[in-house]
């Protein structure tokens, strides 16, 4: 018996529940249903830039998609186009692996003064999200502010401070490449609630800060311990969080003189209200220390850090469609080990919030896949050819994997000399190129 099986999301999450469902079912056929034309969601939205190594691993989802027996069927909104009750009627089981796009808040004051901006909104303005394309930051300001210290906070500062030279071999999209390049941005502030052993950047991204062409990282040398003690840490977590410290302490013995930029690493500080009147004009800060458990305490001592743009990057939550049974505490879909109800699974960001690398979805996708296979029941459902109809029906412009392979040909070969693409921006755009393309033979 054939089995069919939905899976709402192209990105990581999806792609390896994807992979795993052909490699454990080999009679299945699975659809993938994506909002936008174009599939692999942080893959193209959120990786850096200027980080097309990470990128590569979209390559590995190519070959999934090729697989005759897998669909894509881009362009196609759950909850607009289709619901999730419609899937269920169609195919044997669903997968949702939607994400977690909308940013965390904050919660203080002043927090939705003109450019303050989340995360996600930011990396989806520059790398062409077309959710975010009219978010227009306004980037003529002398310093920014990076609430949070992790490698998105690492991305978003980068940015900021890399010359056109550094950025013309990325596929940062026009519009966000002419406001950073414009920018007279002399000094970014990171800022984190504990300390340097706690920060959660990666070292190798942590390393590039050293080697910017125009743009040096300042610490203080007083933040950086001696001996680390961190009991409530894993013996394994201490050793990468040592080696940031090492890499850290090698970034005290730079010159500040010779480049115009900084990126200052700001420990020991928890935002408390984002200043300003008609536009955010700085961050107060309490200073805090970290126990011996790892707990930040304030001090009660404020600082006040002048910047004219202030970019969270404290995580992001998911949302619930078709009134499905949604965590508002952890921003996630409720499920038990990634079961939600009935033959529909979640996978990812959706499934345990935004968390680890993109490697970290693989195990985490193959369990719930492993579940999925081992719930299937015995049942016979049209899937395909179901939802072919249904989307007929509505007129709905499904945009197939080979159409996909098209317009990214098109990006390709629209890249400036250098680049590696120059990515289209909205649907409609996609769309167009494509359908011209076709007309043309």
């Amino acid at each position: 018996m054939s089995r069919t099986i939905a899976v709402v999301g192209s990105g990581p999450g999806g792609m390896y529940a994807v992979q795993g469902l052909l490699d454990k079912t080999p009679d299945c056929r699975v659809d993938v249903i994506e909002r936008l034309p174009s599939p692999f969601g942080l893959i193209r939205g959120g990786v850096a830039p200027d980080h097309q190594k990470t990128k590569r691993v979209s390559k590995a989802y190519e070959r999934t998609l090729s697989d005759e027996r897998a669909r894509y069927l881009g362009n196609v909104e759950v909850g607009r186009d289709i619901s999730v009750p419609d899937l269920l009627g169609m195919y044997d089981a669903v997968v949702l692996a939607y994400g977690a796009p909308h940013d965390n808040r904050l919660g203080v004051s002043g927090e939705d003064l003109p450019n303050v901006y989340g995360s996600n909104a930011f990396v989806g303005w520059y790398n062409g999200h077309p959710d975010f394309k009219d978010l227009a930051p306004d980037l003529e300001i002398d310093s920014a502010v990076i609430i949070g210290v992790g490698n998105v906070a690492l991305d978003v500062a980068r940015v900021l401070v890399k010359t056109k030279k550094e950025m013309s071999v990325t596929d940062l999209v026009p519009y966000a490449a002419n406001a950073t390049e414009a920018s007279p941005v002399k000094d970014v502030y990171m800022l984190g609630r504990r300390g340097p052993v706690e920060a959660a950047f990666t070292n190798v991204e942590l390393r590039e800060m050293g080697e910017l062409e125009n743009a040096d990282p300042v610490i203080d040398p007083d933040h950086l311990p001696g001996n680390i003690v961190a009991d409530y840490m894993s013996d394994r977590d201490l050793r990468l969080r040592e080696k940031n410290v090492e890499t850290m302490r090698s970034f005290l013995d730079m010159s500040h003189a010779e480049k115009d930029k900084r990126v200052h690493f700001g420990f020991f500080l928890s935002p408390v209200e984002i200043l300003g009147k008609n536009r955010v004009e700085g961050v107060r800060c309490e200073r805090t220390t970290v126990d011996a458990n790892g707990k930040v305490k304030g001090t009660g001592e404020m600082v006040d850090i002048p910047a004219q743009l202030v970019v969270t990057c404290i995580g992001s939550r998911a949302f619930p469609i078709d009134n499905l049974p949604f965590n508002d505490d952890w921003g996630t879909i409720e499920n038990d080990d990634g079961r939600v109800s009935d033959r529909l699974y979640a996978v990812g960001w959706l499934k345990r919030g935004a968390s680890g690398t993109i490697g970290t979805n693989k195990n985490d996708s193959l369990e719930v896949v492993d579940k999925l296979i081992a719930e299937l029941d015995g049942a016979e459902r049209d899937g395909c050819s179901a939802i072919d109809k249904h989307l007929s029906d509505r007129s709905v412009r499904v945009v197939t994997f080979d159409e996909w392979q098209i317009i990214d040909c098109l990006e390709i070969e629209a890249a400036p000399e250098g680049a590696p693409r120059k990515k289209f921006i909205t649907a409609e755009e996609m769309i167009s190129a494509l359908e011209a393309t076709q007309a043309n033979g």
